[in-house]
Formats: structure tokens, sequence, C-alpha cells
């Protein structure tokens, strides 16, 4: 982790993760030099919980995951069938951020500028000189919903890669920034669903998370059902805005992790690379190619927001143990033995944890 890779390699709009110096010392939770606290983000993802709460049950595992997302500075791919609840989630989640937001509802026929805007030819009323004009695209949002992603060809979810690693998109040449924070956040049916298209590698591993959305359990299901049929809403109200958020995300990369940790998280995807060789034979047998470059320092970033979300003041190894599925799920692929065995990415994972050594 210390090799900085290529700048196609990095994080959204970041550098490789760094070890900071301890905000606020060694005393634990306290004050960075720019009048930052650490109590700071718990006290506003308490607040949004409890906003979301207001609206979706249960699904704490993924609210979880969003909110470190959230505050990581990452973008998230929700996937599970339809009706549960995902992009009620998300639209709740840009309610509650004060953040501009649009959902984008990805269909076979929609064109790349749908996505980012494009520019038409206007005539000057004073001069009667015609020039072109850019007309911006519901990309131009903090909190982009993109969703049912993978019901749109390839072509067009395409459009998304730019905006999504760099912040910027190009239309005729010129380059147009993003608001700021930015995030996208996505859903996607699974794929043996009638009329799905299968997201790009490229694109896939531009998502810090892969968060699985479940059935909710039976009680939670009772409690949605009295709910949707009382006639009864709760309002949503903003809780943080776009300067807060983009303090809380410059404190998340402050906080301190330890060699020994990092080398954890590098041990993890190394073990994913069948390639590299060395690897256990659970992995050899079971995974055509493994995690990049980016998983790492997304198993960094993710740890780091963990922490702080859970009250300490620096990162161990079960902090990375809790994000890696979402991580690494989407960046592991398994082979035709594995498929035909019913070993999915997952269960690699979970296994994967059990056997990496936390010693460095």
């Amino acid at each position: 982790m210390h090799a900085v890779p290529d700048d196609d390699s990095l994080a959204p709009g970041e550098d490789t993760p760094s070890e900071d110096p301890t905000p606020g010392g060694d005393d634990g939770l306290g004050e960075t030099s720019d009048g930052l606290h650490f109590e700071e983000i718990q006290e506003t993802s308490g607040k949004i919980r409890e906003q979301l709460r207001k609206v979706i049950v249960g699904q704490e595992a993924v609210v979880d995951l969003l909110l470190i997302s959230l505050f990581a500075g990452g973008h998230s791919l929700l996937v599970g069938v339809p009706g549960l609840a995902k992009t009620l989630l998300i639209s709740t989640l840009a309610d509650a951020l004060s953040l501009s937001f649009n959902r984008i509802q990805f269909t076979p026929d929609l064109m790349p500028s749908d996505i980012t805007g494009t520019e038409v030819i206007q005539e000057d009323a004073r001069t009667g000189e015609r020039i072109f004009r850019f007309l911006p695209g519901p990309i131009f949002s903090n909190v982009i919903l993109a969703d049912e992603i993978n019901r749109t060809p390839p072509k067009t979810q395409a459009a998304l890669l730019e905006a999504m690693q760099e912040k910027q998109v190009t239309v005729g040449g010129e380059r147009h920034p993003l608001e700021q924070p930015f995030f996208v956040l996505a859903t996607q049916n699974p794929i043996e669903q009638e009329g799905t298209y299968p997201l790009p590698e490229a694109q896939l591993d531009r998502f810090m998370f892969n968060i699985v959305v479940n059935y909710p359990s039976s009680e939670e299901e009772l409690e949605i059902m009295q709910r949707t049929t009382s006639g009864l809403s709760s309002d949503v109200v903003a809780v943080v805005d776009s300067e807060q958020i983009l303090k809380l995300q410059k404190l998340v990369r402050r906080v301190p992790i330890a060699d020994d940790v990092i080398r954890y998280a590098l041990n993890l995807i190394r073990a994913t690379r069948v390639s590299t060789g060395g690897v256990p034979d659970f992995i050899s047998k079971n995974i055509e190619w493994g995690a990049g470059p980016r998983a790492g320092q997304y198993l960094v970033l993710g740890g780091k927001a963990n922490a702080i979300l859970k009250g300490r003041p620096n990162v161990t190894y079960d902090d990375i143990a809790k994000v890696a599925h979402p991580v690494l799920r989407h960046r592991i692929v398994t082979n035709f033995a594995a498929e035909a065995e019913g070993i999915t990415a997952d269960h690699i994972i979970s296994r994967l944890l059990e056997e990496t050594s936390k010693n460095g």
C-alpha cells in the first residue's frame, strides 16, 4: 500500500489513503487543527438515522454501509430484487442531507446526453450571433440516484464513468465540474431478471460498495404493512448540509491507522489475485481474477469511517473486516467451476477473512 498506483486506480477525486497524525493527540476523540470534532460525525450520523427511520423500516446494515460510503466520499451500488425500498432509501437519504438531488431512471432508450447534458445553438438577441450554450443534464446534482442502472445498455452506463471518477463531465470538448459533494447511489436488479445488462467491470470498480439489500424480517415486514396502509406519513427534515459533509469527509481521512492494519487489508486483496501466485487453494480453484489497488484504498477508507462512526479514534482489524464484503464482492470474478458448485464471491470473502492472518 506504500506504492502509489496509476491515477486511474485512485478513489474518485482523491489520492491514496494515508495516515495523518492522530487528530486531537493521543487522548482519544478530540479536535483537529481546523476545529473539527470527532464527535460531530457520530452526532450527524445519529441525526441522519433518525430521519431515515421515519420512512425506512429495518435495513440497519444497509444504512450503516451507506453512511460509511457517504463519509468516506465513495459511490455505492445497491443490489436487490424489486420492491425492497432501495429507491425510497436513497431519496430519503438525500432529503435528510439538504443536498440537491436528481433521479435518473435508466431505460433501454436512455442516451448519454440525457445524463450529462448537451450543447444547443442559441441566437444572441442583441447581436444576432449564434452561439453554443451548454444545458446541464441531471448529473449536475450532489446526490444522483441511478435507478435500475442495469436496465440500460453499456454505452449509456459508461456516461457515468467520467463523472464518478473525475467529478466532471466533458461535452463538446469542454469540461464542466460537478457540484461537491458528489455521490452516485445506484440501484440494480439481479442479472437473472429479464431485460437487464451486466455493468462493465470498469464502472463496477468505481463503486466503493456493492450493497446487497435483502428481504425484511417477519417483524419488519409486519411494521411495513401497518405503516403503508394506515395513511400516516412522516416528514423528513434536512439535518446536515454540504459544507458539513465536506468537513466530515476530511475528518475521516485523518483517522490514524497502524501499519499492521494496512498490511492486513493489503493481504486480503492480494490473496484474491491468482496471477500473483502463492494464493490459497480455494482461491486458485474458484477465482477468475481478483481485486485491484482501488479495493485496498476503499478497505482503508471504509475502515476509517466505520471506526469513527463507532466512536473509536483508530482503525482495527474488525473495521477492515466490516467493509470487506461490500468492497470486494463486485471486484472478485468467480470461474465456471465455482459457479457450477454454487460458490459465490461472498463465500470466498468469508473464508478469506477466516484464513487471513492478522499478525502482519
